[in-house]
């Protein structure tokens, strides 16, 4: 067998495998006697049809079964002799056997990117510290208090307003007949100058009174989200029941106890205080991390396979549906797809892959490993962070292998994070001085 690589770039290799024709010749050989034992043939008693009667009626049979051992024996052997750390599925271009020639055959494979020894004390990082501000707490209040706002009929005789909550009854009208997307729906509340149906929708209703009705002719745009009214000419019958107001309520010590879980304003702005800090801590870290790879990076870039990508592209893909499904909508429903997602995060995904191997890398260069106490507070933070029980999480993980592997490598991950900052350079920068530089 002969194998000679060829380097398509620092990650994907394309193999060129030659087998010679005496070993062809020697496996159809095998092959054909093999079948020739077993073969039932009309006229012929078993283990006596001619070499030729086999051929013509499973020649098509026999090679494709050779030349799939062939290929399957050939390549795993190649790979062996030139060392190669395969990932992912080879694309193999696989060419029909000939009984008068050798076999020869294309394979493309991805391999690890090799990465040097890396060098990761003495990194300068700037590490952001933030503080609670006066604004951002009157902020959050502010959110707070609009989750708990309520609404009230306007009982002044007066025309619909922005910025009013409209009660009303509206039906669509697609070339005079009603339309299923915009099927008959009764009592529904908008605030006025919202666009929640359509900016143009609410800008008609402005000015009708309580009890008037009125048709309302939208035509949607061709980019509109909902691609089922994209570029439709639309006829609203709409009936304006009632218009309401938003009443906020006084942020005092009721205002926390309707929160359901305060008994003062002051319990409620520490538990605010405490969730912004906590924010600022993962805002903080996520900036180190930037800092981090970026500077690895600079030092020792490599490229990283195909097939790697498109697995960190596949979860970054499946995150998002599953975010979309929690709110009950879909990428059709937003205009996305797949495709343009793809597009859209492959360089996320790119950075994501390197990210994972420049860690990797520095497990194996650092012998880093984990300790049970070490993976038992792993299962701590998980549980706190999901809010689930420690025992369900622990249990989840230990009865999975694969998955307790996943685990384990994403707390060496953060471990491997921790070595590099506590060899770094770290300079701390206060509110005062974001502020200028801003």
């Amino acid at each position: 067998m002969q194998v000679t690589v060829e380097n398509l770039n620092s990650v994907k290799k394309k193999l060129h495998i030659e087998i010679s024709n005496d070993v062809v010749v020697q496996k159809l050989d095998e092959a054909y006697k093999n079948l020739k034992k077993t073969a039932k043939i009309k006229g012929y008693r078993p283990g006596k049809a001619p070499r030729s009667v086999l051929e013509r009626l499973f020649k098509k049979n026999v090679h494709s079964d050779v030349s799939s051992r062939l290929l399957q024996d050939s390549l795993i052997n190649a790979i062996r002799e030139k060392d190669l750390k395969v990932i992912g599925t080879p694309k193999i271009d696989s060419p029909g056997l000939d009984a008068k020639e050798p076999y020869k055959y294309d394979v493309i494979v991805e391999v690890e990117p090799e990465i040097d020894e890396l060098d990761f004390k003495g990194l300068k990082l700037k590490k952001n510290l933030y503080m609670v501000s006066d604004e951002e707490m009157s902020a959050q209040l502010k959110i707070l208090q609009k989750n708990l706002a309520q609404q009230k009929t306007v009982e002044e005789v007066r025309p619909v307003q922005k910025g009013d909550f409209a009660l009303i009854d509206y039906e669509g009208f697609k070339d005079g007949k009603p339309f299923a997307e915009t099927e008959k729906t009764e009592n529904f509340t908008l605030k006025v100058g919202n666009g929640k149906i359509f900016e143009e929708f609410d800008e008609q209703l402005i000015g009708m009174n309580p009890d008037e009705s009125k048709e309302i002719n939208i035509h949607f745009p061709e980019d509109y989200f909902n691609k089922k009214l994209a570029n439709l000419d639309i006829t609203f019958h709409v009936k304006l029941n009632e218009i309401r107001e938003e009443v906020l309520p006084e942020i005092d010590d009721d205002f926390a106890k309707d929160l359901g879980k305060y008994e003062t304003l002051d319990q409620l702005k520490n538990a605010i205080s405490d969730n912004l800090r906590q924010g600022y801590e993962k805002k903080t870290e996520q900036e180190l991390n930037e800092q981090i790879f970026t500077a690895l990076i600079a030092k020792k870039d490599f490229e990283v396979p195909d097939i790697m990508v498109e697995y960190e592209l596949n979860g970054i893909i499946a995150d998002i549906e599953r975010s979309f499904a929690h709110s009950n909508t879909s990428m059709e429903d937003l205009g996305l797809s797949k495709e343009n997602l793809s597009e859209k995060y492959r360089d996320t995904a790119i950075k994501q892959v390197k990210r994972h191997l420049i860690l990797n890398k520095l497990i194996e260069q650092e012998k880093l490993t984990l300790s049970d106490e070490e993976i038992d507070n792993g299962f701590k933070e998980m549980s706190k962070a999901f809010n689930k029980p420690l025992e369900e999480i622990s249990s989840f993980y230990k009865q999975n292998k694969e998955n307790l592997e996943l685990f384990k490598n994403t707390v060496l991950e953060k471990k491997s994070i921790k070595l590099i900052i506590e060899n770094s350079i770290i300079e701390n920068v206060g509110p005062e001085t974001q502020q200028k530089k801003s």
